[in-house]
């Protein structure tokens, strides 16, 4: 599909903003990331949900709800460890 320049209207961030929606979207769409990259990364080293667990001292409850992509209850400091647990970390960058 090509871009037309001169179309007039927003973009759907605007309109996500106008809707007061905008920072929930962003929010939902970093924790989808973060826990589609926690999950290929406990795949690709065979790590268990039991053992990724283990690793990060927490029950297997709590990192399920860490790799729900749609439950944005997580804090930085369970992001933090459970991918220090697989060997990265978190970097924040503010725009």
């Amino acid at each position: 599909m090509k871009l037309n320049k001169n179309a007039i209207g927003s973009s759907f961030d605007d309109f996500l903003e106008e809707e007061n929606i905008l920072a929930q979207s962003d929010a939902t769409a970093i924790k989808r990331v973060i826990a589609f990259e926690v999950e290929k990364s406990m795949e690709e080293e065979h790590i268990t949900k039991t053992e990724m667990a283990k690793r990060m001292g927490t029950s297997r409850s709590s990192l399920t709800r860490l790799l729900d992509p749609l439950n944005n209850s997580i804090t930085l400091a369970t992001i933090e460890t459970a991918l220090a647990a697989i060997g990265k970390r978190v970097q924040i960058q503010i725009v």
